[in-house]
């Protein structure tokens, strides 16, 4: 297995380890786990973001018709995330590996003393060769408190691990130029640069059981490789799928790394659904802050605080239009800026190294 990763996240997403008739389908899950002892024992450290918990929890239970959509899934996933971490623990056990189980919420990731705590349990864990198995905890995750899906939360922990590679198993070969049941579609193999809009090519359609569909992959992979994480995008339900994809070996999607981002940036740069302020910046600004050259922003640069946020805070950075440039960390408060607004030689309300652009 030749690659130079070494460290990787994997995401498995509901429909590859989920058969037709929405049951687990544990020979795909003993098949991905084998594959992942053999990925683990050529040195490279691995951290398992699974989907399928509520699948499991339907295997054990039939929810009743009078139980509402939200009830539903807070039963099966509660029942079911139990058997899915028994499943992975019997399975790794058999290839003499440990696994632990992380259950986190969006919460956890809003403020960095959470964040940083969330990410010296996944350190210990690694440093003690345990694979992490990290899930959303769908049980508290409700409605605006959940992740879009486990993409997103894949991608935050790439980021919060300074992972080299994400790799997320869905059950189509990649991205493709059109519709992927047309004989004239290709796979597109390589997306290079921020600035592709994929968007015309990708199926607004969600998959089966998972909640995300393949346009979120896609914004969530070109955020990632922003930040200097190679992603994969690939089909799980193929046989010996890692380890070919890690040897170079498989038909799919890679987005290419662009320069590595420091850990303040890369969690800022997940920080959108937690910014609290919002700050309009006027033309002079906007082109600062897009050039090539790094700049910090400036009160002078401001053309309004629209909304009101502490010392600390994530913010969002807009122009005259509502269109998002970027999320930041406030160096003082909103009252603070409003004082200072429009005004020269004055400390910056954004740093450079806490700003992160879109």
């Amino acid at each position: 297995m030749s690659t130079k990763y070494k460290r990787i996240i994997i995401k498995i997403g509901s429909n590859v380890i989920t058969k037709a008739d929405g049951l687990p389908n544990n020979e795909r899950i003993a098949h991905l786990v084998q594959q992942i002892a053999e990925v683990k024992k050529s040195g490279i450290e691995v951290i398992l973001v699974s989907s399928g918990a509520v699948a499991s929890g339907r295997s054990l239970i039939t929810v009743a018709d009078r139980c509402d959509a939200v009830a539903a899934r807070q039963l099966l996933a509660s029942i079911g995330q139990v058997k899915l971490i028994n499943t992975y623990a019997h399975l790794f056990e058999k290839v003499d590996i440990l696994c632990s189980q992380v259950l986190v919420t969006k919460e956890d990731f809003r403020d960095r003393l959470h964040y940083l705590n969330i990410k010296n349990c996944l350190e210990i864990l690694l440093q003690h060769q345990v694979i992490p198995i990290v899930n959303e905890n769908d049980v508290v995750s409700v409605t605006e408190l959940m992740f879009t899906d486990n993409d997103e939360l894949a991608g935050l922990i790439a980021s919060m691990l300074n992972a080299q590679a994400l790799i997320i198993l869905t059950n189509v070969d990649g991205i493709y130029n059109g519709n992927p049941q047309l004989e004239t579609s290709k796979i597109i193999h390589e997306v290079n640069g921020k600035g592709v809009d994929l968007s015309a090519f990708v199926s607004q359609r969600r998959s089966q059981f998972g909640r995300g569909g393949m346009i979120t992959k896609t914004h969530m992979a070109q955020k990632v490789a922003q930040l200097g994480i190679t992603v994969h995008i690939a089909n799980g339900t193929r046989d010996g799928i890692l380890t070919n994809i890690l040897s170079g070996d498989m038909p799919h999607t890679r987005f290419i790394p662009q320069k590595n981002a420091s850990g303040r940036k890369k969690w800022i740069a997940h920080s959108e659904t937690s910014a609290t302020g919002v700050v309009e910046l006027n033309d002079g600004a906007k082109q600062a802050l897009t050039s090539d050259k790094a700049t910090s922003l400036l009160p002078i640069g401001i053309s309004a605080i629209n909304t009101d946020f502490k010392k600390g805070d994530i913010i969002k950075l807009i122009d005259s239009h509502g269109s998002l440039i970027g999320l930041g960390r406030a160096e003082y408060s909103a009252d603070k800026a409003r004082e200072k607004m429009g005004q020269k030689n004055q400390k910056p309300l954004v740093h450079y190294d806490y700003l992160y652009l879109q």
